[in-house]
């Protein structure tokens, strides 16, 4: 019962808010609310907003009662809220503003940015075929290691090897992994899935003659050198160009929203002050007094009108 009730309280505060009073005494509604019509066209609105597996809970004559009835909640919620004076806070308020200005934001950068932001398939193949490298596979990897069994070990080897010395002589005398160490750590070619996942990872991240720092295995912890790698075939086109499109959109919108921001700033005078606090609100003293505003600082830099004054 307690988890039927939640489902239904979300969905409540799902529903979006009802048409507004009903001019007519007699119009045309399903259900009234003190002197607020639901008409049809407020259910099936109301319905459409619902997400695919909540609406599956109201499609049969019982579920539609529930529905209407879910509404009339809303609908009764809302009207107690406002008789309280809740939507006269400033808090309230500040919220409706926020939203307000982000939904037109919102609208603005579909407007401006997304909708002229386009990538071609041309485009797509051009990028695959000038980067077809970053889509190659690496089959197989020859590296060296040295084995050790603590991290200060490790370290200690490290800071050898970045001192200068050689890390096949530092393997001979030092790797407890003695049929490597006797070959200068070498552990030669190897695949996917032939060492143990924490080496592999650390190994294939590197750089042919890279060193790694100290990666801990069920061994001990190794320091790893990579020495060749043996490329593999390009993965397809088709399975990379979703996520191609997708860098190249984000290219083109960064494009596009920097360059319209640019012009907006030769439009807009802007004023940045110099007494800018250091730390955040929440851990200043005072903030937001009015004597922590009595000695505002003049204007630091003042852009928009002096741009247009320079060109």
């Amino acid at each position: 019962m307690k988890k039927t009730a939640l489902i239904f309280l979300f969905i409540l505060l799902l529903l979006p808010a009802c048409s507004g009073k009903d001019k007519e005494p007699n119009g045309d509604f399903i259900a009234r609310v003190g002197d607020v019509g639901i008409t049809q066209a407020d259910y099936d609105r109301e319905f459409r907003a619902l997400p695919a597996y909540a609406q599956e809970m109201f499609k049969d004559a019982g579920g539609r009662e529930r529905f209407l009835n879910e509404i009339i909640k809303k609908e009764l919620l809302y009207q107690e809220a406002v008789k309280k004076g809740l939507d006269k806070i400033p808090e309230f308020k500040r919220k409706i503003e926020d939203y307000r200005k982000m939904s037109l934001i919102s609208n603005l950068f579909e407007k401006e940015v997304t909708s002229k932001a386009m990538v071609s398939d041309q485009e797509v193949r051009d990028f695959y075929e000038k980067n077809k490298r970053e889509f190659t596979t690496i089959s197989q990897i020859r590296a060296r290691h040295i084995l050790v069994k603590t991290i200060d070990e490790a370290e200690k080897i490290l800071a050898r090897l970045k001192k200068g010395e050689k890390f096949e002589d530092l393997a001979k005398a030092a790797s407890i992994d003695k049929a490597s160490a006797a070959k200068g750590g070498d552990l030669g070619y190897f695949s996917k899935g032939e060492m143990v996942p924490e080496f592999e990872s650390a190994a294939m991240g590197l750089e042919i003659g890279e060193v790694s720092r100290p990666v801990k295995t069920p061994f001990g912890y190794h320091i790893i050198k990579a020495i060749d790698k043996k490329e593999g075939p390009a993965v397809e086109l088709e399975s990379v160009k979703a996520m191609i499109m997708q860098k190249l959109l984000g290219d083109k919108q960064k494009e596009i929203f920097d360059k319209y921001i640019a012009g907006l700033k030769k439009s807009y005078t802007i004023e940045i002050r110099n007494d800018l606090p250091e730390d955040t609100p929440e851990n200043q003293d005072g903030a937001g007094s009015p004597d922590a505003d009595a000695g505002a600082g003049q204007p630091a830099n003042v852009q928009g009108e002096e741009d247009k004054k320079a060109e």
